[in-house]
């Protein structure tokens, strides 16, 4: 029998339910109420502010690594999930997997890429509230794989394959632009970095400039529906303003594939 009682309420508590407080001890029920009754506080875009690592981040960085490290110990793994024109047509699942894949021969592509989700990305969780953070990366990586598709024709074969997760780091590119701009901030380091990594891509070969550009717009896109939403509108906004940006996305894509006779 416990004779130790909260400070709070005054009911017995047991060693393992005590928690201790600035003034005596507390129990597990009081402390969860005391939490409940802390006002949320919110950014200026209306996320939801939290303290601590930037936890969503952390766990996309992370897949990406343990995903690096069965493509070098599975040999399936990478061509299971990868993306090209074609294999999307038949699997549309690696539109968004093979963002989280990585060239096996180069470390210095996941290096790069982690590096700049790093640099851009706890800042756009924080700023924007977790929720809405991982959906604009998720549609920019998706956003990056139609990109591919709907210049396939132009620039290169259907059936040439692609990894990494730059079409969604540049979808955090062009949100972090967007997010600056709309709080008044300087967007000319930001636009700097754009205009290397868009540059890169064309100059330098085996780089996927056309998802870069597709998760660009994507990120961009979907950020200034959120920079921008009414304050009373801002939940609604979150859900129909990606529901919307993918529909388009669908519709081009099945337009893309429509027009080389894809369904024929």
């Amino acid at each position: 029998m416990s004779y130790v009682r909260c400070q709070r309420c005054g009911r017995p508590t047991c060693p393992e339910c005590q928690r201790q407080a600035a003034v005596g001890i507390h129990c597990v029920d009081c402390v969860a109420e005391a939490a409940r009754a802390v006002p949320t506080t919110r950014t200026a875009l209306g996320g939801v502010r939290h303290d601590g690592r930037p936890v969503v981040t952390l766990t996309l960085i992370g897949l990406c690594v343990v995903s690096f490290v069965l493509q070098l110990v599975v040999p399936s793994w990478t061509s299971r999930w990868l993306f090209s024109p074609v294999s999307g047509f038949y699997q549309p699942y690696r539109f968004l997997t093979a963002a989280f894949l990585h060239s096996p021969g180069q470390y210095l592509h996941i290096v790069f890429n982690m590096v700049a989700l790093w640099f851009v990305g706890p800042t756009l969780e924080n700023v924007l509230g977790r929720a809405r953070y991982i959906t604009l990366y998720l549609m920019s990586a998706v956003g990056g794989s139609v990109g591919s598709v709907l210049l396939a024709s132009a620039t290169h074969s259907w059936s040439a394959a692609s990894v990494g997760a730059s079409g969604a780091v540049f979808g955090l590119f062009g949100a972090m632009l967007v997010v600056s701009k709309r709080l008044g901030g300087d967007v000319r380091g930001i636009l700097v970095l754009i205009g290397i990594n868009l540059a890169l891509g064309f100059v330098m070969a085996n780089i996927a400039w056309q998802a870069h550009v597709g998760g660009l717009l994507t990120g961009g896109l979907l950020a200034a529906a959120y920079a921008y939403a009414p304050p009373p509108r801002r939940r609604l906004v979150a859900v129909l303003a990606p529901v919307l940006l993918g529909a388009v996305l669908l519709g081009a894509t099945l337009a893309a594939y429509a027009s080389v006779g894809a369904f024929s």
